[in-house]
């Protein structure tokens, strides 16, 4: 593989540290396996397109790319250039993709050259890229990743990351052990434009050697068949969700070299982590991360559980009951989230505690989940997770705003009043929803967290916003 000579030109971190090793080595397999060799020949390809349009090192570009082999040979071509791209998800709709655009600027955006195959299942597409020129403008400042926040809470925000961040947290992952490296395979489930799937999927698998396989089907037949489809150490990476359909599955068939399954995002329940281990006999861990920093803390097999083990390299302190991260400089490109960010940390706004005694982070659910009804405190988080351990409930948002309300989707049906009749003997009257929505599902962003925006929500349950 050719190497740049000294001094190390902007992109050369993408062949140093993801697309290095043995040319045979079969690295990711989307409808078929793709070697190192040939990656790399890809990707030199969409570089030399990516440049004829060009884009330039210093540049920027947006790519609106479906899980595929186009979207990953871009994403590396774009860096290899030395070009800052923007991630947006292949489901935004085109008025959210225009504002995105308009916020961003970037001066090309990458997008299927033809509408790809409807299939709200599908786990990747095959589709050619189509590069559009657009009156943007060029990178400001060093960052190489920019991400819009997942948005769960409300609007999102504008993430820069640099190479080096990138690098520094690949360096974690190193350190985490029983992540999947060398020899393994990774069944991806994440979305591979968000931090999970992103870096803890495709990024680690380049860089540690373990090849990252995106099943060809969501559903739970098509997970399983990627899972059962090779004799290898095999890992899934999803989020609670897919936790839930894969625990959901009563008899699932032997599947001896799953080794274990890692979410990220919200805890999983109790019940789901006991069902998936019985079930499965395979490990199932949880991550914390976030945007703006990628992964935080861990317990990958659940062995610590709900307690989580500092990432390597990662400085974590509680400030008031809040979580705070140390940064060297603010992630938030514009003027959102100047308050986030101050004298080296990052205020994550979620609750949380240290044990003195081991050092490991207990995280509590966001901080403004506190409040007070008649000067009595509530814990929204203690609400919610009453609410979800109702053996009718399958998922719930529990929000406050002129009163407590809750939203919720049921495992098997019942009357509101039933839930009613059973939330009064868990909770305190002041700590009890004062109205139940039910919808067939709650809405989910594209990393597969529940949505808690209000507004959303209550469009999904038919309410006038208010």
């Amino acid at each position: 593989m050719h190497r740049s000579s000294s001094p190390e030109t902007p992109g050369d971190w993408v062949d140093r540290l993801l697309l290095a090793g043995p040319e045979q080595d079969i690295c990711l397999e989307f409808d078929r396996p793709i070697s190192r060799a040939e990656l790399r020949a890809s990707v030199s390809e969409r570089q030399r397109a990516l440049a004829g349009a060009g884009l330039a090192a210093g540049g920027a570009v947006a790519l609106r790319l479906p899980p595929s082999l186009a979207c990953v040979t871009d994403l590396l071509a774009a860096w290899r250039l030395g070009a800052q791209v923007a991630l947006l998800d292949h489901r935004l709709t085109e008025h959210e993709v225009s504002r995105a655009l308009e916020r961003l600027a970037p001066q090309f955006l990458v997008e299927p050259s033809r509408p790809p195959a409807a299939g709200a299942l599908r786990g990747y597409l095959s589709v050619e890229a189509r590069i559009t020129a657009l009156p943007g403008r060029p990178a400001d400042g060093d960052h190489v990743l920019v991400q819009l926040s997942s948005g769960s809470t409300g609007p999102s925000k504008v993430i820069g990351r640099t190479a080096a961040d990138l690098a520094a947290e690949l360096g974690r992952y190193d350190l985490i052990e029983g992540f999947p490296g060398r020899g393994h395979r990774v069944v991806v489930l994440a979305s591979l434009v968000h931090v999970l799937g992103l870096v803890g999927g495709l990024l680690h698998s380049l860089h540690a050697g373990a090849r990252m396989v995106v099943p060809e089907r969501f559903s739970v037949d098509g997970i399983l068949r990627a899972l059962a489809a090779a004799e290898e150490p095999t890992t899934v990476l999803g989020v609670p969700f897919h936790a839930e359909i894969l625990a959901s599955v009563a008899a699932p068939p032997p599947l001896p070299f799953l080794t274990g399954m890692i979410t990220g995002g919200e805890p999983v329940r109790q019940e789901v982590w006991e069902a998936f281990t019985a079930r499965y006999g395979a490990t199932l861990g949880n991550m914390y991360g976030m945007t703006e920093a990628g992964v935080i803390a861990t317990d990958v097999t659940g062995r610590h559980r709900p307690e989580l083990a500092v990432a390597p390299g990662m400085e974590v302190r509680v400030d008031a009951g809040e979580i705070l991260i140390g940064r060297p400089a603010s992630p938030y490109l514009g003027a959102a989230g100047p308050s986030r960010w101050a004298d080296g940390w990052l205020r994550t706004r979620d609750a949380g505690a240290v044990d003195p005694a081991t050092g490991r982070l207990a995280v509590r659910g966001r901080l403004d989940s506190q409040i007070s009804i008649g000067g009595l405190k509530v814990d929204l988080a203690e609400v919610e997770q009453t609410v979800r351990s109702l053996p009718q409930v399958r998922e719930a948002v529990v929000l406050h705003g002129s009163h407590i309300e809750a939203y919720l989707a049921l495992a098997e049906p019942a009357p509101v009043a039933e839930l009613e009749q059973a939330l009064a003997a868990r909770l305190a009257a002041y700590k009890r929803p004062r109205r139940l929505h039910v919808l067939p599902d709650l809405p989910r962003t594209g990393t597969g967290k529940l949505v808690r925006d209000p507004a959303a929500l209550r469009a999904a349950a038919g309410q006038p916003a208010s």
